[in-house]
């Protein structure tokens, strides 16, 4: 793997060693295996010792690493007989949106995921995940359709947050937004969301709205993104680090506000290292939960999301001297 954050800088280093050493090895006709065992048990024990102690900022930037699997990456790995649908019949095809119908473990389902994009042209295509009006109205013709042919619907977060520009909002973003979020709530069918990335702001919540809500272990799920919120707080984004520490956009401490309802592990250093082995796990936790779901009636599925949503944050409200 090459080193994309700092703190990643030793294990690529001792990777590179072990790759030179294995290509000396064949080169040279020699055995060094004993060496390289001993290089694979040091790296593995330097990759725990990283990632376990990784700092609220470390954990937003692997949220963002380049090479983390993006949604069509897990639809390819995870689904089968995946068919795109497009279009929200109203205005235009959002690339930031990719999604259609597929089969996990042979269950037809709709599968909605936010697309980042890889390379230059690709992320402006996709415009870095940042979802227009269009994209969330596609996404809810397509939960809509489920709905009417009784299919569960999985999303896949990832994403910075809504785009902002002046064409999104002249187009309806908070509107899009708002209506995204209410018309989950009344879907009669199972409905599973996953933070893959970043789930940043509304733009995340607008396709959140789920019977189980999961983060990936180093995903990061928050009202605000850490540069945003420092310059808000402090006329500094260069603050983003100390506002990471507050924002408590990590799956542990989410898990802990009562906001999502399980975490999915990823393979040892992060999603990032193994796609395959970060799909399987994903894989394993959204059958699991999916078969938990379908044991219900759309109706009461309905009725838990609402009373599920409403319970966030009640234990934090403190009565106010007028209310007493």
């Amino acid at each position: 793997m090459e080193a994309y954050y700092e703190f990643e800088r030793p294990i690529s280093g001792l990777e590179k060693k072990i790759t030179d050493l294995k290509e000396m090895s064949i080169q040279e006709k020699m055995d060094f295996s004993g060496e390289i065992r001993a290089l694979e048990q040091k790296l593995k024990k330097l990759i725990e010792e990283v990632y376990a102690g990784l700092t609220p900022w470390q954990r937003v930037q692997l949220s963002r690493h380049p090479q983390r699997p993006y949604a069509e990456d897990y639809i390819s790995l995870l689904f089968t007989d995946f068919q795109e649908l497009h279009g929200d019949r109203k205005f235009r095809d959002d690339p930031a949106i990719i999604a259609g119908l597929a089969r996990l473990d042979g269950q037809a389902v709709m599968v909605i995921g936010q697309q980042k994009g890889r390379g230059t042209k690709e992320k402006m295509k996709r415009n870095f995940g940042m979802v227009k009006p269009d994209g969330y109205r596609k996404a809810i013709r397509l939960m809509e359709m489920a709905a009417r042919f009784q299919l569960p619907v999985i999303t896949l977060v990832d994403t910075p947050g809504a785009f902002p520009g002046i064409d999104a909002e002249e187009r309806g973003q908070s509107e899009a937004i708002a209506d995204s979020i209410m018309r989950m709530f009344g879907l009669e069918v199972p409905v599973i969301a996953v933070v893959i990335g970043e789930g940043g702001s509304g733009g995340a919540l607008a396709v959140a709205v789920a019977d189980r809500v999961l983060m990936q272990e180093f995903s990061t799920y928050s009202v605000i993104s850490p540069e945003s919120c420092a310059s808000i707080l402090w006329s500094d984004s260069a603050m983003a680090e100390q506002a990471a520490k507050v924002l408590k956009l990590s799956a542990p401490e989410v898990k802990g506000l009562g906001v999502i309802d399980d975490i999915v592990q990823e393979p040892q250093g992060g999603a990032h290292r193994n796609h395959q082995e970060a799909a399987t796990l994903l894989g394993k936790s959204l059958s699991k939960h999916l078969q938990e779901l379908m044991k219900d009636d759309g109706a009461s599925l309905a009725k838990k999301r609402v009373a599920k949503f409403r319970k966030i944050g009640t234990q934090y409200i403190i009565n106010s001297p007028i209310e007493s």
